[in-house]
């Protein structure tokens, strides 16, 4: 089966913004965050463009299929 890692975390704490403040921009809560980061969550592509454009990054950048 192929899963999803990415780099949500690490982009985060490199921009130096909390899982809610994070949570507030992208209009989720915090729980969906840390199941994000966790990778115990696999993004809409809604959600996961708006990771991508808080982050300045591409998505391929965030979001890797293993």
């Amino acid at each position: 089966m192929d899963r999803v890692e990415n780099q949500v975390y690490k982009y985060r704490k490199d921009k130096g913004v909390t899982q809610e403040e994070l949570a507030q921009f992208l209009g989720v809560s915090r729980q969906t965050v840390i199941a994000i980061e966790k990778g115990n969550y696999s993004p809409s592509i809604c959600l996961a463009l708006k990771l991508a454009y808080f982050f300045k990054k591409p998505v391929e950048k965030i979001f890797k299929l293993c």
